[in-house]
């Protein structure tokens, strides 16, 4: 998972992945090339109280280093679309960050037809104990 952009260690990434099959609003889907995993995404269906819309929260997209320009992004974008709209979601939703690195990945979600329609606001919590799953 390093290499496609989550430095973690591989305990951390089971215990993640555990919890994420737990939900079953959240889906992961991976891109391979020659039985190699190259990629991948991670989404989560969602209602919105205030659009009346049912979104697909796109919580993550990464292409390995070595893969990326090379349209591998897009289609992972592709086939997320088309499985929302078959799963009855109708809106997309993602957010990103302001990195210089990130500007790519910006002008990807741009050309795609994503708009920018405002900020994201973070707080971290301290939390008394971590919630299993």
């Amino acid at each position: 998972m390093a290499e496609l952009g989550y430095p973690t260690s591989i305990s951390d990434m089971e215990r993640r992945m555990d919890r994420m099959t737990a939900d079953p609003e959240a889906h992961t889907f991976v891109a391979s090339l020659s039985g190699e995993v190259i990629g991948m995404i991670g989404v989560k269906r969602l209602y919105n109280y205030e659009t009346d819309d049912f979104l697909t929260y796109i919580s993550c997209l990464v292409v390995k280093q070595k893969c990326r320009g090379q349209g591998f992004g897009k289609k992972l974008l592709h086939f997320i679309e088309e499985w929302s709209v078959r799963e009855g979601m109708n809106v997309l939703y993602l957010t990103s960050g302001i990195k210089e690195e990130r500007k790519p990945a910006h002008e990807l979600y741009k050309q795609m037809g994503f708009e920018i329609t405002g900020y994201r606001f973070i707080k971290k919590l301290e939390a008394k104990q971590q919630q299993e799953a």
